[in-house]
């Protein structure tokens, strides 16, 4: 019981870290000096230097991997980094990311039914419930029915992100078993840093964002941050440290379970924009975050139902 919470409280902890980081890198864009492309792909490259020399430090063999593991790791980069965090991004950019978020956090329900449809497992009706009701909780969050027309190519970007996501706690699950959490984001990210290097070669990197000076708004406006700090942020507080805990939270539960944890983040981030941006929550939003917690309750008991 107390290696389960533990594990739970990891998820939190990776759900907070990844909420609060949209604060530095909405601040970064805003600049108009560096795109959701060039933004994810520091952010990627930035870590994977990061936790290579740790595991180069630590263990380096266990970055050895078989022919036949090969494929799977390749795969979690591209669709669990590359993929998660570009069309999060992408989407963004076309819609409300209370909407791009609701349709990202889908991932749970698409995890089920790939379980019970293609890999003809059991899903307990509690999880299903419990999918239901957070689905229900992040509606009420986002106040969808205060939103405008929705950009087509926006919700198809959030749709394949829901699918990447998905993608990422399937196969990080199954890799984890035969990998360390350490070396399985050096994997990862490195192949995910490979990609941005060769579809944005790093020699025509617009530079000028690590001596520009970021201003904050809201309730810190007036402060001043230098661009490098907040990519600084981004690499460490807000890539290596979230992905980490995620990892290990994953290590000890199903993904199904682990990726509905992971609708505390939209609860979280709007603690955060209410905290540092004054974006206040309405008595729906605080509604849906309560029955948000609901849900996760009910899909987190689901599996000593199964």
């Amino acid at each position: 019981m107390l290696s389960k919470a533990r594990h739970e409280i990891f998820l939190a902890c990776g759900a907070l870290f990844f909420a609060f980081n949209g604060v530095p890198s909405k601040l970064i864009m805003e600049t108009k000096l560096l795109s959701a492309t060039r933004l994810t792909e520091i952010r990627t490259i930035g870590a994977f230097l990061v936790l290579l020399t740790f595991v180069l430090l630590r263990s380096r063999k266990s970055l050895l991997a078989s022919k036949s593991e090969i494929a799977w790791l390749i795969a979690f980069g591209l669709v669990g980094f590359t993929a998660v965090n570009l069309f999060y991004f992408l989407s963004i950019q076309r819609l409300h990311v209370s909407i791009a978020l609701i349709i990202e956090f889908t991932s749970p329900i698409w995890i089920s039914l790939f379980l019970k449809f293609i890999l003809k497992k059991p899903v307990s009706k509690l999880m299903w419930w419990g999918l239901t009701i957070g689905f229900i909780g992040l509606i009420l969050l986002a106040q969808v029915w205060k939103g405008t027309t929705l950009d087509t190519l926006g919700v198809i970007y959030a749709i394949i992100d829901a699918f990447a996501m998905t993608g990422y706690f399937l196969i990080g699950e199954r890799l984890l078993k035969v990998h360390p959490r350490p070396a399985l984001l050096v994997w990862g990210l490195g192949v995910s840093s490979l990609f941005f290097l060769i579809v944005q070669p790093i020699w025509s990197y617009p530079t000028a964002i690590f001596h520009t000076h970021v201003h904050l708004v809201g309730r810190f406006a007036g402060a001043v941050f230098p661009g490098w700090a907040l990519i600084l942020w981004v690499i460490f507080f807000g890539t290596v440290v979230p992905y980490g805990f995620v990892l290990s939270g994953l290590h000890g539960l199903s993904a199904s379970t682990s990726s509905v944890i992971g609708m505390l983040e939209p609860i979280f981030a709007g603690i955060f924009a209410w905290i540092i941006l004054q974006e206040n929550l309405t008595t729906w939003q605080l509604i849906g975050a309560a029955i948000i917690l609901v849900g996760i309750y009910l899909a987190d008991k689901a599996k000593s139902h199964t």
